[in-house]
C-alpha cells in the first residue's frame, strides 16, 4: 500500500514525534523511508550555510539513532529500508518536490517544527504540505 514514505525532519520535537509512527508504518507495509532535512537558505542574521548544514546532519543522525533504538525495542528482525536526503530551499517546497521526484506514497511529519513564529506569519510547513501534496499526509502532534 505504502511502498515509499517520506519523513521530513528539522530536529525539532515535533519532527521527532513522527519517527516512531513512520517506522511502524514502514515495518507493517515493507516500505522504504526517505528521511529528508531541508536547509532553509533564506538570509538570517549570523547563521552560515555551514551551521545550517551541520544542524541538518545532526537532525538526520538523530533520526538514524532513533530508528536503530526503535528497531531493537520493537524486536524487528530486519532493519527498515531507508534513505537520508538533504536539500536546500524552502522546506514546504522541497518536501513537495521530493515527494513528487521519489514518487512518495505517504508523507509522515510533525505538525509543528522549529519555527513556530512563522506559523502566524506565513502558515506552517505542515499546513502547506497537507494543502498541496499529491499523496496522503499524516501529521503527528
Amino acid at each position: 500500500m505504502y511502498d515509499k514514505i517520506l519523513l521530513p525532519t528539522d530536529g525539532s520535537e515535533g519532527s521527532k514525534n513522527a519517527v516512531k509512527p513512520a517506522l511502524l508504518m514502514a515495518h507493517k507495509f515493507g516500505s522504504t523511508i526517505y528521511v529528508l532535512n531541508v536547509m532553509e537558505t533564506r538570509p538570517t542574521s549570523g547563521v552560515t550555510i555551514d551551521i545550517l548544514k551541520r544542524e541538518g546532519e545532526l537532525a538526520l543522525d538523530d533520526v538514524s539513532k532513533m530508528f536503530r533504538e526503535l528497531e531493537k525495542n520493537e524486536g524487528f528482525r530486519e532493519g527498515i529500508k531507508r534513505c537520508f536526503l538533504m536539500r536546500e530551499g524552502t522546506p514546504a517546497d522541497e518536501i513537495l518536490k521530493t515527494a513528487e521526484e521519489k514518487e512518495i506514497d505517504l508523507i509522515i511529519m510533525g505538525a509543528s517544527g522549529k519555527h513556530r513564529l512563522e506559523r502566524f506569519v506565513l502558515g506552517s510547513v505542515a499546513e502547506k504540505v497537507v494543502r498541496d501534496a499529491k499523496c496522503p499526509v499524516l501529521t503527528i502532534h
